[in-house]
């Protein structure tokens, strides 16, 4: 019986970081769709259909990531130059129609 439950242990981990990766997209696009949207974690909860441990969690992330900053009176809150930090692909010209140029 013990051996069953240390192999749902890492499913249980891969659900739980697939629906946080869930909560903290929905959470980026309706700061982003509202400016000037302020919540208090109460509010997230709702909004999201999660429970506070998991909210917080979310929270934490977009405050790390400086997304979001919390407000003196608890509300959390888009950073005013609101950019966000994602990593973009890079980029590679591998165009065959170019004739290649000799080295002289």
């Amino acid at each position: 019986m013990e051996h069953l439950d240390r192999r749902r242990q890492p499913d249980l981990f891969v659900s739980k970081a697939s629906q946080v990766q869930g909560v903290l997209n929905r959470l980026r696009a309706e700061y982003l769709e509202m400016p000037g949207l302020c919540l208090k974690p109460e509010q997230v909860q709702r909004l999201c259909g999660i429970e506070r441990t998991m909210c917080q969690l979310a929270l934490d992330s977009l405050l790390e990531s400086k997304f979001l900053c919390v407000k003196s009176d608890g509300h959390y809150a888009r950073l005013p130059d609101g950019t966000i930090h994602l990593p973009h692909p890079a980029k590679a010209d591998i165009r065959t129609d170019t004739p290649s140029k000799k080295a002289s």
